[in-house]
C-alpha cells in the first residue's frame, strides 16, 4: 500500500491516512479502538467525556490496542481542559486536536512530551496562526463538514492552506469514499479526516433510532446550516426541533431555549422559577442575544438527547452533507479497508494514465496539422 504511505501515517503511526474525528458523545473508547485496530487513527472526544471517566477511557484504548497511537480532542474553554492536557502528556498520546487552541506554553509542553498538535481550522488565516503557535499538522474542515463549520468548501480551502503553510495538511469535510481519499492525496493533502462516516458505522455508540434518522436522510438539502442554535454556523440534519427554533421570533426562541433548559434541569440547573425570572429580565434587555447564550449552554444536553438518549426529534443532529450519500452501516474495519482499496485503485489508475496516454488521444494528436 505504498501509495497510501504519507507523512501522516509516518507521524501518527497508523497504517492508512484516515482519521476518525472527535464527535461529541460518539467518539468513545470503543470507536477509537475499532478505528485503531482497522489501521486508522482515532480521537477521543474529551469535551463530552465526564472528567471522572476520562482517564479510564484513555487506559481502555491503550490496554485494548497495546498502544498510545491515538489522540485526544479538547477545548481550552472546557472546565477540565488542564486535565486533558495533563493526561495526554502523562500517557504520551500520539496527538491532540482542538479548535480554539492552547497558548504557546501549553503547545511547548506537548512538544516536549512528543505529543503532536493537530488543530482543526476553517479558514486560511487560522491555519497560518496555528502553525505560528507551533502546530505540527493542520486539519482543514470545509463547509461541507458537520457541526460548527465555516463557509468555504473543501475544494477551495485545501489548496489555499497548502499554499499558505509548510506543515502536513489533512482534509476534512465531504469525505466518505476511497475516491475522496485519492483526490485529497492527489491535491497535496497527507490524508483525510471523517466524522459523519464513522458516526454512521456499526461501531458507533449512537442509538439505533438516531442512526436510522441519518440513514433516512437522502437529500443534501435536509443537511443544512442553521444559525438558530447559538448564532454560529452549524450544519445539521433538519428536524422538528430546529424547524421550530428557526420559525420562532426572538421572544419565542428565548422561550424555547429556557424551556429546553428547564426540561433537563438536572443537567442545566434551570428551575421553573429561574426560567421565569430570566425570561422577564431578557424581555427587557435583548431576548435574541439571551436565547443564543442559553442555547449555547444547552447544546451539550441537546446533543446528548439525540446522540445518547435516542430522541432525534428533541435534540440536534450535527452532520456533514456526506450523510445523504451513506446508505449502510459498516464496521470500522470494513469501512477503512474499502476506502483504502478504492483509493489505491484510483491512484494506480491515475499513474497509468500519466505513463500510458490513451491510444486515441495519441492518434488524435498526430492528426492535428502543424
Amino acid at each position: 500500500m505504498s501509495a497510501l504511505n504519507t507523512r501522516l501515517t509516518e507521524m501518527l503511526g497508523c497504517r492508512y491516512p484516515i482519521i476518525q474525528t472527535a464527535m461529541g458523545w460518539v467518539s468513545d473508547a470503543n470507536l477509537v479502538i475499532a478505528t485503531t485496530r482497522a489501521g486508522g487513527f482515532g480521537f477521543l472526544a474529551g469535551a463530552t467525556i465526564p472528567a471522572e471517566q476520562l482517564e479510564a477511557e484513555i487506559r481502555k484504548v491503550i490496554e485494548a490496542t497495546d498502544s498510545s497511537s491515538f489522540g485526544l480532542n479538547f477545548h481550552m474553554f472546557q472546565e477540565n481542559a488542564a486535565q486533558c492536557v495533563d493526561l495526554a502528556i502523562q500517557y504520551r498520546l500520539r496527538a491532540v486536536s482542538y479548535g480554539r487552541g492552547p497558548d504557546r506554553e501549553t503547545v511547548q509542553r506537548f512538544k516536549d512530551a512528543g505529543v503532536l498538535c493537530i488543530p482543526t481550522v476553517g479558514a486560511v488565516k487560522h491555519a497560518v496562526k496555528a502553525v505560528e503557535m507551533g502546530a505540527d499538522m493542520i486539519t482543514i474542515q470545509g463547509g461541507e463538514g458537520g457541526g460548527h463549520t465555516g463557509g468555504v468548501p473543501t475544494t477551495i480551502l485545501l489548496p489555499q492552506v497548502l499554499d499558505a503553510v509548510d506543515v502536513p495538511v489533512i482534509a476534512a469535510g465531504g469525505f466518505s469514499t476511497g475516491r475522496g481519499l485519492a483526490s485529497a492525496l492527489a491535491a497535496g493533502a497527507e490524508g483525510i479526516a471523517m466524522g459523519t462516516r464513522f458516526m454512521m458505522s456499526s461501531d458507533s455508540p449512537t442509538p439505533k433510532a438516531t442512526l436510522q434518522r441519518y440513514l433516512d436522510t437522502r437529500d443534501t438539502q435536509q443537511i443544512r446550516v442553521t444559525l438558530a442554535v447559538d448564532g454560529m454556523r452549524h450544519r445539521m440534519v433538519e428536524n422538528p426541533f430546529i424547524n421550530k427554533l428557526e420559525a420562532a421570533g426572538p421572544v419565542g426562541r428565548l422561550w424555547i431555549a429556557l424551556n429546553s433548559a428547564r426540561k433537563w434541569k438536572a443537567q442545566t440547573g434551570m428551575t421553573t422559577g429561574h426560567m421565569i425570572k430570566t425570561f422577564i429580565r431578557a424581555i427587557k434587555d435583548d431576548p435574541g442575544a439571551t436565547s443564543q447564550v442559553i442555547m449555547a449552554a444547552n447544546q451539550p444536553v441537546l446533543l446528548q438527547r439525540s446522540m445518547v438518549e435516542g430522541f432525534p426529534d428533541e435534540g440536534i443532529l450535527p452532520s456533514g452533507q456526506v450523510a445523504a450519500a451513506i446508505d449502510r452501516l459498516q464496521s470500522c474495519e470494513e469501512l477503512i479497508r474499502e476506502i483504502a482499496d478504492e483509493a489505491e485503485t484510483c491512484l494506480q489508475r491515475l499513474c497509468q494514465r500519466m505513463q500510458h496516454p490513451p491510444a486515441e488521444q495519441a492518434d488524435q494528436h498526430e492528426r492535428i496539422p502543424a
